[in-house]
């Protein structure tokens, strides 16, 4: 094996070691990998820390991952997740069930707008867990329903896992951003269809009814209140509508607009600036007004940077190294020298994912793993956007993988569940599910129409 595979088997292991046996921040594992694969460099690993430290801070993908944990603080700030929630218990509120289509649904709302798996079931679950409780939904249905929704915030995009899967050099090079974007909503849709039915298999295996209206704000009620929320969405359909489909022909054959401005319109840039601005009018009494208090409320969201910020930049810097150890040359030869066929090479990558995002969280999954997955993939004759979406919808089972996952617990305690009672059901109704849709998206049998 080349020095680039044993640098890539030292940097998981640190990763793997720094968070699991010493119990430490994600960001410091990323820290200690990126000293640990520059030092395989010699007399050049001062050059190649250089280099990747470049490469990591003029990413594009680093400002737009920072902009979106922004985003997310502004939305939690003016309460606009509420006044949706509230909007989705008027319309579905009604149906037998209808607190876990409200979970469901919600959740793959906060998925296009957080992108965090415990963050979206202690949102979603504070209000729907107790619903489905008194909806007569056992305590223990109601905390798998609620965590197993809770993976919805990395299956949709924008995500911390997008994220370092765009950031590596190797896949950035033939990936398109947009085209992941668009991949990868899909496949949450995907996701989202079929918690529907499972839902719906619920309702009718457990004889479900409809919770008392009394419980249930009226719709006029709920929009006359709340409608303004539903504006933010109108910071994702506008740069998507202008970049892809008819309108974005149209532009494209404009003399006065043309191809190469289309081109420089960033998905991942714009949605986050937009829905900032969105969320910002709507929110408005909801945000500070003087300037003390301004200072609060940045400063209040400091620490949302830290992580994910300090995990993003070693992780990109990490791959950039990794890249000039010859990375991608020495996993193109080892993949030649192994003859597996396509269908068991795309098996083999969701168990192995599927198995490292048990104990790992999504994000330290793939920067562990994920670009081997996705060079194994591609060798095997995958193409590059099919593997690379595929690869986050296996991690996206993270929130539901028993025993680690943080979102197990949080919605055991929201339910009042014993959360030991959830794993079964957890790997059965979504790991094992999740990943069949993955491998689906792989093999080109699920369509992504990018």
């Amino acid at each position: 094996m080349g020095i680039g595979i044993w640098a890539l088997i030292l940097f998981i292991g640190i990763i793997v070691c720094w968070n699991l046996v010493l119990k430490r921040n994600i960001a410091e594992a990323m820290l200690a990998g990126f000293i640990a694969t520059s030092l395989f460099g010699g007399a050049n690993a001062l050059d190649l820390m250089w280099n990747g430290l470049v490469f990591a801070g003029t990413n594009d993908v680093l400002y737009a991952s920072v902009a979106f944990v922004f985003m997310a603080y502004v939305i939690d700030h003016t309460a606009i997740i509420n006044s949706l929630v509230k909007i989705l218990n008027s319309l579905l509120g009604r149906l037998p069930g209808g607190a876990a289509y409200v979970d469901t649904i919600a959740s793959g709302v906060m998925g296009t707008l957080a992108g965090s798996n415990s963050g979206n079931t202690a949102t979603t679950g504070s209000i729907t867990a107790p619903w489905m409780v008194q909806s007569k939904f056992s305590r223990e249905l109601s905390a798998t329903v609620v965590a197993g929704n809770g993976g919805l915030g990395a299956a949709l995009p924008p995500s911390a896992s997008m994220f370092i899967m765009l950031g590596f050099a190797p896949i950035g090079a033939v990936v398109a951003e947009g085209d992941l974007y668009v991949g990868l909503f899909i496949a949450g849709v995907y996701q989202i269809v079929y918690r529907i039915f499972l839902i719906m298999y619920f309702v009718k295996r457990d004889n479900i009814k409809a919770i008392s209206p009394e419980f249930i704000q009226p719709l006029k009620e709920s929009l006359r209140t709340g409608w303004k929320s539903t504006l933010i969405f109108f910071g994702a359909i506008i740069p998507i509508v202008m970049t892809i489909g008819p309108l974005a022909e149209g532009f494209e054959n404009n003399p006065a607009i043309g191809a190469d401005a289309l081109d420089s319109i960033s998905l991942i840039t714009w949605i986050p600036i937009l829905i900032i601005m969105i969320s910002s009018l709507v929110g408005w009494t909801k945000l500070p007004k003087t300037k003390p208090d301004w200072m609060k409320f940045l400063n209040n969201a400091i620490p949302r940077f830290s992580t994910i910020g300090a995990l993003l930049v070693f992780a990109y810097a990490s791959s950039q190294v990794l890249t000039e150890l010859g990375l991608a040359e020495d996993l193109t030869s080892l993949m030649e020298s192994i003859s597996i066929s396509k269908w068991l090479m795309v098996l083999i990558i969701a168990l192995l994912v599927a198995l490292v995002a048990g104990p790992l969280s999504s994000t330290a999954t793939l920067t562990a793993i994920g670009m081997v997955a996705f060079a194994a993939m591609v060798s095997a004759g995958v193409d590059p956007l099919l593997a690379v979406v595929a690869i986050l919808v296996f991690a996206s089972t993270e929130g539901a993988s028993p025993p680690a996952s943080g979102s197990i617990f949080i919605a055991a305690s929201l339910a009042g569940a014993q959360p030991e009672k959830t794993f079964m059901p957890l790997i059965m109704y979504y790991v094992i599910p999740i990943l069949l849709i993955g491998y689906l998206i792989a093999m080109g049998i699920l369509p992504l129409p990018v």
